[in-house]
């Protein structure tokens, strides 16, 4: 009987680092795909709060929110998405994986979107700057319509 049951005990905690590996590093991957997130937030809030008057508009800061998040958007959001990574610290919806392509052509697009913003912005024309504010803003409204809980 003790053979068997040290049998099990040995299968159990050569399993379980495993698990706990796994576990790891799905943690790791919410925590990187939140913090991008945080960064894009910061940045579009702080655009945003210029573009509705909330504060005076400051054409350098604008460029330099719009260069950061551009920035930030060019890093592999993706990974930080691998499959089974919803948990009570996210706020990712489960149909991201079943929707997989779709989630990835918005992603696609807030980099788009965000790089003619950064573009535009360096150019100084504050109409145009609300313009494409207004589409890169969306294109983050779209992806959270769909794919956020």
């Amino acid at each position: 009987m003790y053979r068997h049951r040290n049998g099990l005990v040995t299968m159990i905690l050569t399993l379980c680092p495993i698990t706990w590996a796994q576990a790891d590093d799905i943690e790791k991957a919410v925590d990187y795909r939140q913090g991008l997130m945080n960064v894009y937030t910061y940045n579009i809030t702080s655009m945003g709060d210029m573009i509705k008057g909330k504060r005076a508009f400051d054409s350098a800061a604008f460029v330099r929110y719009a260069k950061d998040l551009t920035t930030a958007a060019r890093l592999d959001l993706l990974a930080g998405f691998p499959e089974d990574s919803v948990n009570d610290e996210s706020e990712a919806g489960a149909t991201i994986w079943p929707e997989w392509d779709g989630f990835r052509q918005k992603y696609e697009a807030l980099r788009i979107q965000s790089a003619r913003l950064a573009e535009v912005a360096a150019g100084g024309d504050e109409a145009a700057v609300k313009e494409q504010f207004g589409k890169t803003a969306k294109t983050c409204k779209g992806c959270h319509d769909d794919f956020k809980d």
